[in-house]
C-alpha cells in the first residue's frame, strides 16, 4: 500500500511555482470575522423564528434587520460591493417590513 503523505497548503503553493495559486484571504480574528458569525448567528435565528408559526413576525425581522445590517458593515469594511448591495437592499425591505408591522 502506497504511504499518503499529507501536506500543508502552503509547501503545496511553494512546490507548483506558480502565480495563479491563491490562498484564501478572508481575514481571522480581526473585527470583520467577529461580526461576520455574529450577523450569520442572528440570521440563522431569524430563519428558525420563521419555521415556528407560533413565534411573532417581530422577532424574525428584527434578527434578519441585524444579521443583514452586520454583513452589510462586513462587505463595507472589505469593499465588498456584492456583499454591500445586497444586504443593504435587505435592510431597507426589512426595516420597512418592521415599521409597516409596528404601525398596524
Amino acid at each position: 500500500m502506497a504511504e499518503v503523505e499529507f501536506k500543508k497548503l502552503n509547501e503545496k503553493i511553494k512546490e507548483l511555482n506558480s502565480s495563479r495559486v491563491f490562498k484564501k484571504i478572508t481575514p481571522k480574528g480581526d473585527i470583520t470575522w467577529y461580526i461576520k458569525w455574529t450577523a450569520s448567528v442572528f440570521i440563522l435565528t431569524a430563519v428558525m423564528c420563521r419555521s415556528v408559526p407560533e413565534v411573532p413576525k417581530i422577532y424574525d425581522l428584527i434578527l434578519s434587520l441585524i444579521g443583514c445590517f452586520g454583513w452589510g458593515l462586513v462587505g463595507f469594511m472589505w469593499h465588498d460591493r456584492a456583499l454591500m448591495l445586497l444586504n443593504g437592499v435587505l435592510v431597507v425591505i426589512l426595516a420597512t417590513g418592521l415599521l409597516g408591522y409596528l404601525v398596524q
